[in-house]
């Protein structure tokens, strides 16, 4: 039986497919789409008879988060395979200003919703970049992400409403895994930009933009490809991606964007995968946290509620709170009574950082296989993740999970006591 996994991913600092390595997973293809914004910053400097010139406007210290849902409808051959529903998480820090551009830190992870229904923890990817007041990228080859660059690029003069221009743009396609290849492999298109005008849009005037462009090549092959038994290896990718972008003058930023988007790809086996679907995204500025002060207030309060073995630390991903010992049902991920009252109590400290995401992390004790523990740390940090969707903390769209068995103690596994300390979930209050 042919099996496959294919990892797709869309990037809208401009939207476009990407079409990244394929691997085994019992003919279910399971597709990785990180939608990001097509545009953070656009400045409008003048007006004329209903013209607009637009612009990109970096300001120093500035930090943006972008979530994007995913809607997607998988095909083979023509005939149904499944439904993906994908949310992707973006950060960016603003820095290095100039009169003529910026430079763009950025962190990039996609999620897929499980058949537990959380979404758990994706693949991330580390970026630095710049961008110019038109919109030009400037970035190492070394990166993958942003996936699409120079999108949207805008022109010099002002723009009339229903005036189309074009610009040059180009995908990063990550294809090291399965193909070996050490750099991103870009691939160059057009995209056809035209401003439809004003529009009110939730009690705001905004600028609507409509992008369009097809994406159309083939493959790069090398003698390893053509030695390679793998008859899952892609030779052509065809593809459109059609998006409306509403730009707010107030702010100087794009807050949301929609997208209706369809891929073809051809497979070596001449198996023909369809993707289809629509995306949506919102732009969020946030703001940092002064960790050591919320660390100290936090385990303050954590010990007047009484919260037992609980507390809270500075991790690389923002603030931790880790509830260890904690109690389910023997053998499965069902909470105790007395652990969803636990943990009702540290709801109330969550609920004080209502723009921040929550990634919970499961961790278990030395016991069993390695594939049990894995198995059951992810288990149990779903359950807490839907405990405190149920709640209403956040929204589901806003909650990430992840497993790592006994891979990170934090004691030795000699005692009771201290498998009883390993027995822990993790809750990270986001920054990165």
């Amino acid at each position: 039986m042919v099996t496959i996994k294919l990892e797709i991913f869309f990037n809208n600092f401009g939207s476009s497919p990407v079409i990244p390595p394929l691997y085994a997973d019992n003919y279910r293809m399971r597709t990785t789409i990180p939608r990001c914004l097509a545009a953070l910053l656009f400045l409008i400097l003048g007006t004329a008879a209903n013209a607009e010139v637009f612009r990109f406007k970096h300001t120093e210290g500035d930090y943006w988060r972008i979530n994007s849902i995913v809607l997607q409808t998988v095909s083979v051959d023509k005939e149904f395979s499944h439904n993906a529903e994908i949310t992707n998480r973006i950060t960016l820090h603003i820095s290095d200003v100039t009169d003529e551009s910026a430079e763009y830190t950025g962190t990039f992870m996609t999620s897929e919703r499980t058949s537990n229904r959380s979404f758990s923890w994706g693949r991330e990817y580390e970026s630095v970049f710049r961008r110019d007041q038109f919109g030009n990228y400037s970035i190492q080859d070394r990166y993958f992400m942003p996936v699409v660059r120079n999108v949207p690029v805008f022109p010099e003069q002002d723009v009339q409403p229903g005036e189309s221009w074009s610009a040059e743009g180009e995908e990063a396609h990550d294809l090291r895994d399965h193909f070996g290849l050490a750099k991103p492999f870009t691939v160059p298109f057009t995209a056809v930009y035209t401003y439809e005008g004003p529009v009110e849009l939730d009690g705001k005037t905004l600028h609507k933009i409509i992008v369009e462009y097809t994406l159309f090549f083939d493959t790069p092959v090398t003698e390893e490809m053509l030695a390679s038994p793998d008859k899952n290896i892609p030779v052509t990718t065809m593809g459109h991606s059609r998006q409306t972008l509403y730009w707010d003058n107030d702010l100087g930023m794009l807050p949301n964007y929609s997208e209706e988007y369809r891929i073809l790809l051809k497979l070596a086996s001449g198996t023909l995968l369809e993707f289809k679907g629509t995306a949506e995204a919102v732009v969020t500025e946030t703001k940092l946290m002064d960790r050591e002060k919320e660390v100290r207030e936090m385990n303050e309060e954590l010990e007047k509620l009484g919260i037992a073995d609980t507390t809270a630390h500075e991790s690389e991903e923002g603030i931790t709170i880790s509830m260890e010992n904690i109690q389910f049902e023997p053998d499965s991920a069902r909470l105790m009574p007395t652990e969803k009252e636990k943990i009702t109590r540290i709801a109330a400290l969550l609920e004080r950082y209502p723009d921040k995401e929550l990634l919970i992390s499961g961790h278990t004790a030395l016991a069993g296989t390695p594939g049990a523990r894995q198995k059951l740390s992810e288990e149990r940090a779903e359950a807490v993740a839907q405990f405190l969707v149920e709640m209403g903390v956040r929204s589901e769209y806003n909650v990430y999970t992840r497993g790592f068995g006994a891979e990170r103690p934090v004691a030795p596994n000699t005692t009771e006591a201290n498998r009883a300390r390993n027995r822990r979930v993790e809750i990270t209050i986001l920054e990165k």
